[in-house]
Order: C-alpha cells, then sequence, then structure tokens
C-alpha cells in the first residue's frame, strides 16, 4: 500500500520568513477589508470603488497577488507558503480580491492550457486586477456531480470557430466577469464519457446574458447566465479538444484546498469571536466563560480546529509536491466544511440574539458553513469517492 506522510518541504522555500507577512496580512484583513464589508457584500458602484480602493492599499503595502506569477506581475509565492497565508486572507470572503490572490485559479489554468493568443491577450491584465473571471460549469436541472449530463453544447463552425448555447447556473461573479470559462459538449451525446471541452468566453460577446441572480440562503454572488448562439474564437478553446474533464480535475483539487484554506480562516474568525463574547458578556451569575456548556463550545471548537487543519496543510503539500492528492483533499474538504458550520453555529449559540443579527458577521461565516458542504462537491460525493479509493488497496 502507498504510504501516504506528509511531504518533504524545500529547504530553499523553507527558508522563506513567512510569519512577518503572515502578521501583515491578518492585520490588512482585519483593519481594512473587514470593516467594509457591509458596502461590499451589497454590491453595486460603491462597492466596486471601496474595492478598487483597497486593491491600491494592497498594492502600496507589497500584498499584491502574492501566489501568482512573478513574470505576470505577481509575487510567485509557493503553494506551500502561500497557504499560511490564504488562512489569513480567507477570514473575510473579500480578502482574496482585495489582496488579487482571488484569479489563482484561472491564471493557473490559462497559463497551463491556454492558447499563446489567450496567454497574451489576457493573463497580466488578470493578474493586475483589469479583468476578472468566473467559472460555468454547473446546469439547471443536471446534477453537479454528473458533468457527463451537460446540455451546453458548442459546434464547430466552418471558418474554425466556437457557438455556444446552454445555460449554466450558481456562477459565481458573474455579473462582474470579463471572461467566463465554460464547460460544454463538443462531441458525442448527453451522457458520454467524452467529448467535453472548456472555452473561454468573453462575457462582451453577443448572445451572453445573465439571466438572474440566485441568492444562497439570502447572499447575492451567485447567478444563472444563458449563452445564445456566442461565438467564440478557435484559440479561446482551452487544452485539447475533449480533454474538459481533466483539466477540471486538476483545477477542483487546487480549488478545493483553496477553499479549505479560506475556511479555516473564517472558522478561527468566529472561534475569536465567541471567544470574546464569552470573557466580555456578563449576567447575574458572572461572564458566560463560567459557564460550563459555554466552556464546552470553546473545547469542541477549539478541538475541530486543531483536528483540521493538519489535514488540509497535508493536502497542501501533497499538491506542491506534484503527487496524487485525492485522499487528503477530499478528506480537507469534508473536514473544513464541517468544521465551519460547527464553529460559526457554536459562535451563534454563545452570542444569543446578537449572533443573529447584523452587528457580527456570524449569520455570514454559517450561512458559508452550510453551503460549503455542497460547494465544490456535495459530501456525499467526497466521502464515497475516499472510501473507494482506500478500499482499492486491500485485498479482497
Amino acid at each position: 500500500m502507498e504510504s501516504r506522510g506528509h511531504a518533504v518541504a524545500d529547504p530553499g522555500e523553507e527558508a522563506c520568513d513567512s510569519a512577518e507577512l503572515t502578521e501583515r496580512v491578518t492585520d490588512f484583513v482585519r483593519r481594512r477589508v473587514m470593516p467594509c464589508e457591509p458596502v461590499l457584500d451589497a454590491g453595486g458602484p460603491a462597492a466596486a470603488a471601496t474595492l478598487r480602493e483597497l486593491r491600491d492599499q494592497a498594492k502600496e503595502n507589497g500584498l499584491w497577488a502574492m501566489p501568482l506569477p512573478v513574470e505576470l506581475g505577481g509575487q510567485g509565492l509557493p503553494l506551500r507558503h502561500y497557504a499560511r497565508l490564504a488562512e489569513a486572507e480567507g477570514a473575510s470572503d473579500h480578502g482574496p480580491a482585495a489582496l488579487g490572490s482571488a484569479p489563482l485559479l484561472d491564471v493557473t489554468m490559462l497559463q497551463r492550457h491556454g492558447s499563446t493568443r489567450v496567454r497574451d491577450h489576457y493573463l497580466k491584465r488578470l493578474v493586475s486586477g483589469e479583468l476578472r473571471t468566473c467559472y460555468a460549469m454547473t446546469e439547471p436541472d443536471v446534477p453537479g456531480t454528473d458533468p457527463f449530463l451537460t446540455g451546453t453544447r458548442a459546434v464547430r463552425e466552418t471558418d474554425g470557430s466556437w457557438t455556444l448555447t446552454g445555460r449554466k447556473w450558481f456562477t459565481s461573479s458573474a455579473a462582474d466577469a470579463d471572461l467566463v470559462t465554460v464547460l460544454a459538449r463538443t462531441d458525442g451525446n448527453t451522457s458520454d464519457r467524452e467529448g467535453l471541452s472548456l472555452l473561454l468566453v468573453p462575457t462582451e460577446s453577443p448572445g451572453f446574458r445573465l439571466v438572474r441572480e440566485l441568492p444562497v440562503l439570502g447572499a447575492g454572488g451567485q447567478w444563472e447566465i444563458a449563452l445564445d448562439q456566442v461565438t467564440v474564437p478557435d484559440d479561446h478553446l482551452l487544452g485539447e479538444r475533449g480533454q474538459a474533464l481533466t483539466i477540471a480535475r486538476e483545477r477542483l483539487q487546487l480549488g478545493r484546498t483553496l477553499r479549505c484554506l479560506r475556511w479555516l480562516g473564517q472558522a478561527q474568525r468566529a472561534f475569536d469571536l465567541m471567544c470574546a463574547r464569552a470573557n466580555s458578556r456578563t449576567g447575574s451569575r458572572g461572564p458566560l466563560a463560567r459557564h460550563q456548556l459555554v466552556q464546552q463550545h470553546v473545547f469542541e471548537s477549539l478541538l475541530a480546529l486543531r483536528t483540521t487543519r493538519p489535514l488540509v496543510h497535508e493536502a497542501v503539500g501533497r499538491l506542491a509536491s506534484g503527487v496524487d492528492a485525492h485522499i487528503e483533499v477530499g478528506l480537507a474538504k469534508v473536514a473544513a466544511a464541517r468544521l465551519l458550520q460547527q464553529v460559526a453555529d457554536a459562535a451563534v449559540q454563545v452570542h444569543g440574539a446578537a449572533g443573529l443579527g447584523p452587528d457580527t458577521p456570524l449569520p455570514a461565516l454559517l450561512r458559508t458553513g452550510r453551503a460549503a458542504r455542497i460547494l465544490d462537491g456535495p459530501d456525499e460525493l467526497h466521502i464515497t469517492s475516499v472510501a473507494r479509493r482506500v478500499l482499492r488497496d486491500y485485498p479482497a
């Protein structure tokens, strides 16, 4: 059976002093990003202006685009070391966008699988923050865990271009995106296990349309989009024709791990709020912190944090080393999603009615925790996938 121990870090990478940088990122997110969350959450022109201001501040403070390639305008921080910062950034949903790391998945995908024209025309503008991207995979009435049922089609025209027709939904940030990567069937019939491709679609293309916003437990940011005979140049095909799922799996491995890191940061934020509330809230019987049931919330939350963090960083280590990480990413994804929901719920309980209202970020954290158990594949998908891989290594 394969040994699945921790990957050994590069001595050169270990020499990087990340403690001071982590502290700077933490301070930036707490002092500058978090106070702006109500404006950023509301969207519209005020949110866009605030985000631009935060990005300018991040650039002035040397905190911009830390995990993105140096040759494109980023700082080239290796994944192992960026992981320590991703928790700090992720304590706010807006942290990655404000600090320029949000396009990491798209930049990585386009750099590896984009044509020369796509790389030359878009990559530096993505890293600078001039352009924004989104990813459209799931569709109405189609199980998100079964991409073979994708109904969106891309037809090759005689001039080599592609014409796309279909609908996608729960596409994050589609309203603000300049580019959307679309999963479409280019060959074969629905349910065939081959014939799916990825195409990069400029959202200004005729036929691209926002259908409606899809609030998630009351919060916006997700959209349904329509592609009505949208024409895309041939060189906007990503990778080889029919190789979408290979690229998507690569993207999902990194994407799920980044989400886990950000959920860790949000769980830590909820834990800190809970502990502060327990010490500061005093009733006729003294501070909440003296109550054993409150102490139990603190203990169980701390236990979940301390046991989940190593799982997530083990997944980071294997991804950074380029070895198979399916089991580690699956374990981390389920554990981190459960962690955020558990700790946010405990923090709400300790806050009482105040935890349900608009004066703390706890409702948003609780909402994210519940959605986390479905995003990037539901818990059930990862549980069965991990179990099957583990059982393969044992004799029948």
